[in-house]
C-alpha cells in the first residue's frame, strides 16, 4: 500500500479535513504575508503552491451543491492572491487571505 505524501496531496483524508487545511494554510500565509513577503518568501512560495495542489485534489471529489458556490468564490480569489503576492499592500493581502480561511472553518461541513 502506498502513502500520499499530504505536503502535496490530501485526496485521502476526509473532504472536510481537507478544506480545513486550505483554511490552515490561508491563514498560516495571511500572517507570513503580513510580516512582509521578503522576509519568509521562500516559505510562502512552497505554501501557496500546497494550497494551489490542495485545492486541484477538490476537483477529483464529489463536492456538495451548498459548498460548490464557495469553493468557486475561494478558487477565484485564491488565484486573484497568488498573482498579487508581493506587489499589493500587505495589510490588505492577509485581510483578504484571513478572511477566506474564516470562511472556508466555518463551511468546511456544508462539503
Amino acid at each position: 500500500m502506498s502513502r500520499i505524501d499530504h505536503s502535496v496531496s490530501q485526496i485521502d483524508l476526509p473532504l472536510n479535513l481537507q478544506i480545513l487545511n486550505i483554511s490552515v494554510n490561508l491563514s498560516r500565509l495571511s500572517q507570513w504575508v503580513f510580516e512582509g513577503y521578503d522576509k519568509r518568501r521562500q516559505l510562502i512560495d512552497k505554501f501557496m503552491k500546497q494550497t494551489e495542489n490542495f485545492l486541484a485534489d477538490l476537483d477529483k471529489q464529489n463536492i456538495s451543491n451548498a459548498f460548490e458556490s464557495t469553493l468557486e468564490r475561494v478558487r477565484e480569489k485564491f488565484a486573484y492572491l497568488k498573482k498579487t503576492i508581493g506587489t499589493q499592500e500587505k495589510r490588505l493581502w492577509a485581510e483578504e487571505a484571513l478572511t477566506w480561511a474564516n470562511i472556508l472553518q466555518h463551511r468546511a461541513k456544508l462539503a
